[in-house]
């Protein structure tokens, strides 16, 4: 089934690596990675991430940000994305790799994007830590 997910944002500094550590966390037994399409290569998480992140538990301490290749796409089973434009992109670089790419919420009403607090406030990385969560929660019991 999905035993080999694909967590995908911007900079893979600050969402994807928390829905990575979520999924993680949620699933022992399935390998769960994170990559970003525009990628900050080697940076760690960003710190309110990190810390955010401390306080659920998750540890992101070890996370370098990994640039997605089509070669990450084709091998992951699920392609978990922030944001319709993501998918559009994911689309664009591997289109055999459409059919398996999803909203990060495509569970939960509205089907909406996980917004990208890279450089906003401590708020903004509240409301999206919730947001990955809400979403995580949602995808676990499809995936186990």
């Amino acid at each position: 089934m999905f035993n080999n997910i694909l967590v995908l944002c911007t900079g893979n500094i600050c969402r994807s690596p928390v829905a990575e550590a979520m999924l993680k966390a949620g699933l022992p037994g399935k390998q769960v990675e994170s990559a970003g399409l525009g990628a900050l290569v080697d940076h760690p998480a960003d710190p309110t991430a990190v810390e955010l992140a401390m306080q659920a538990g998750l540890d992101l301490s070890h996370h370098k940000a990994r640039q997605a290749t089509t070669d990450m796409f084709r091998q992951a089973d699920l392609i978990l994305v922030m944001s319709e434009g993501q998918k559009a992109r994911v689309t664009e670089l591997d289109p055999s790799s459409t059919g398996k790419t999803m909203l990060m919420g495509h569970w939960l009403e509205g089907r909406p994007d996980i917004p990208d607090p890279y450089k906003k406030s401590r708020e903004a990385f509240v409301h999206v830590h919730q947001r990955l969560e809400e979403a995580v929660n949602a995808w676990l019991p499809r995936l186990k």
